[in-house]
């Protein structure tokens, strides 16, 4: 199958993917096969939270249009210049899929086929039919895709290497489970923010999208802050005042309620607006609608402190006080070459 054909599909589908918005969607008739795919994307999209209480149709479509607008020519093209697949001899690639946030393993499925492999998925239970939507909407326009892709309910058999994604604790499963296979295994990681007390309100806005988005279900959601001895947290509490609304969500509710009161009952001392308590913590991974914080000396400390434990985090956010940190607002938009885990997939698969 000829690499243009590969890219030319998930362009495709990219556009396919930009008809749709939480507020209008709306059909583009230059789009192939909307007659046999429109209306049924937009009751599955309408029916997610049904499937998995956590995947509100806010967030569904919000995933949605992030893929939209990185599965372009200009994207694709941009993302795998650097690579040579001319050596690749098509193997089968088992993928264990998380299923926190809508869609995240969509990377890793389009990793294996843009490099020339067959993929067979495992998908979580909570996010069973988007991603096998998108695969027969691919299969559509390029059918010799059918044959590579293949969906399993059951364990992992027949595959030549392995891409998983799961708990600290499933991962020593998968670590011994596939020891003989070439493999990434991904485990528990956090994302955190570095503030100087210099932040605009509107970046600590925009900190509250790192925050929020996904109910902080993600592994690139901010759930620990790092703040200079002194720092006064009302600037930041302005700023997050606009996603209020999050603890009108049920789930949500429930779990700043809980947690609340857990740490409550523990006496320990908290910050708390109404909807997210802020807790002094040295841990990375806060209770969903809680954040953990902690006083920095000295940012070169902080530096090395952070690269010590660069295993247990995902993104660092910041207004460029580290290197390679993210902007504010902009964990949840990772490009096509932003890896998990700094891990390079399509060396893997090259390699495989």
């Amino acid at each position: 199958m000829l690499q243009k054909n590969k890219i030319s599909s998930f362009v495709e589908l990219g556009k396919f993917l930009t008809q749709f918005s939480l507020d209008n969607s709306q059909r583009n008739i230059e789009v192939q096969h909307n007659n046999r795919f429109f209306d049924s994307f937009e009751t599955l999209l309408a029916l997610s939270q049904s499937h998995y209480g956590w995947f509100t149709q806010e967030q569904v479509y919000f995933a949605v249009n992030s893929w939209a607008e990185a599965l372009t020519e200009e994207n694709l093209n941009k993302w795998l210049s650097p690579y040579d697949f001319s050596k690749v001899q098509p193997k089968t690639i088992g993928l264990i899929l998380a299923g926190n946030i809508p869609l995240v393993g969509f990377h890793d499925f389009l990793s294996v086929l843009i490099s020339g492999h067959k993929v067979l998925v495992k998908t979580s239970s909570n996010d069973q039919h988007l991603i096998k939507f998108l695969a027969n909407y691919l299969i559509s326009i390029e059918p010799e895709l059918a044959e590579r892709i293949t969906f399993t309910d059951g364990k992992l058999e027949n595959f030549d290497a392995v891409i998983a994604t799961g708990s600290n604790n499933t991962a020593r499963y998968f670590e011994y489970y596939f020891k003989n296979k070439p493999s990434i295994i991904r485990k528990n990681r956090n994302s955190v923010a570095i503030l100087n007390g210099n932040e605009s309100h509107e970046d600590l806005v925009n900190l509250g999208e790192d925050i929020f988005r996904y109910f902080g279900l993600g592994c690139r959601n901010v759930s620990k802050l790092f703040v200079p001895k002194g720092y006064s947290f009302d600037a930041f509490f302005r700023a997050i005042f606009e996603y209020q609304d999050v603890i009108h969500y049920e789930k949500y509710s429930n779990n700043y309620d809980y947690n609340k009161a857990v740490f409550l009952m523990s006496n320990f001392k908290l910050l708390d607006n109404g909807f997210l308590t802020l807790k002094e913590d040295s841990s990375y991974s806060s209770p969903i609608s809680s954040i953990f914080y902690e006083y920095y000396d000295s940012l070169s400390d902080l530096k090395s402190r952070l690269k010590n434990d660069e295993d247990q985090i995902q993104c660092i956010v910041s207004n460029g006080l580290t290197k390679n940190s993210i902007a504010f607002g902009q964990t949840q938009k990772p490009q096509l070459w932003d890896y998990a885990d700094n891990v390079d997939t399509l060396e893997f698969l090259i390699s495989v």
